[in-house]
């Protein structure tokens, strides 16, 4: 007979299933989209946006923090 071999997880939290992703979308999956949304209309902050909702200005900002860029130039150039 054969058997499948026991998975143990020693311990980790797998849960959050980040396994193979980059750092960044761990890191972005962490924060808490929904609260976020909800303080977005409650301070009225989309309501007269051009090209990026806030979630998305978020995201390329935090981009070009932990990619270390010193200018908009260099993070569409990263992107």
């Amino acid at each position: 007979m054969c058997s499948k071999p026991k998975l143990t997880t020693m311990g980790k939290d797998i849960t959050k299933n980040l396994v193979d992703q980059p750092i960044f979308k761990q890191l972005i999956k962490m924060l808490p989209r929904e609260r976020f949304d909800l303080l977005v209309k409650e301070y009225g902050r989309d309501r007269y946006y051009k090209t990026f909702f806030s979630w998305d200005e978020l995201i390329v900002m935090l981009f070009g923090i932990f990619s270390r860029c010193d200018s908009m130039g260099e993070v569409c150039d990263g992107m």
